[in-house]
């Protein structure tokens, strides 16, 4: 009689684990889904905003073709990206494409002064700032949830029940360099 109510109890810690194991794998999985949403949610912001700056810059340097011609390229492919790493790829192209539309507004005093121009670069900025966050956030919960999937005991139950390994939201190679500092 009392090895079989040890026997049950066995039992009842091993079912018990198995479901906050589960559980726990569930709730990672959906917090690095949450997390992907923040970020998209951000770079959908940025691709509002950048018809906007763009409208804004045409009146002052319309002959800076190329530059509008990347950026609007840049915003395209950033809304039809699809999966974590081909938004990141988009997401570089088109914050090189804005670094280049910054320049080209340098050049011009009277569009710097622009009460319009102002807004929505200050707009663009904070936006910006939230997008880095959100990718600090998305990688940080992407890393819990794939220490749970790699590790004993819980990767016998993400095997079973097939939790992937979710992608981190990397930057480009070109942008790890050390920008080079002249005075």
């Amino acid at each position: 009689m009392i090895i079989e109510i040890i026997i049950v109890l066995i039992l009842i810690v091993i079912v018990v684990a198995v479901i906050l194991l589960y559980n726990g794998l569930v709730n990672l999985r959906n917090r690095v889904k949450n997390a992907w949403s923040q970020i998209d949610v951000q770079l959908k912001r940025r691709t509002d905003l950048i018809p906007n700056l763009v409208e804004t810059v045409k009146g002052y340097a319309s002959h800076e073709k190329g530059v509008f011609e990347n950026v609007t390229k840049a915003r395209s492919s950033l809304m039809n990206a699809s999966g974590v790493q081909e938004s990141a790829e988009a997401n570089n192209q088109l914050t090189g494409a804005l670094k280049s539309l910054f320049a080209v507004a340098e050049n011009y005093p009277d569009l710097k002064a622009s009460q319009n121009f102002r807004e929505l670069q200050a707009q663009l900025t904070e936006t910006e700032d939230k997008i880095a966050y959100s990718r600090q956030f998305y990688n940080d919960t992407v890393l819990r949830y794939n220490n749970k999937v790699q590790m004993f005991p819980s990767n016998i139950l993400a095997s079973l029940f097939k939790f992937n390994e979710a992608e981190f939201f990397e930057m480009a190679e070109s942008e790890r360099a050390v920008p080079e500092v002249k005075f």
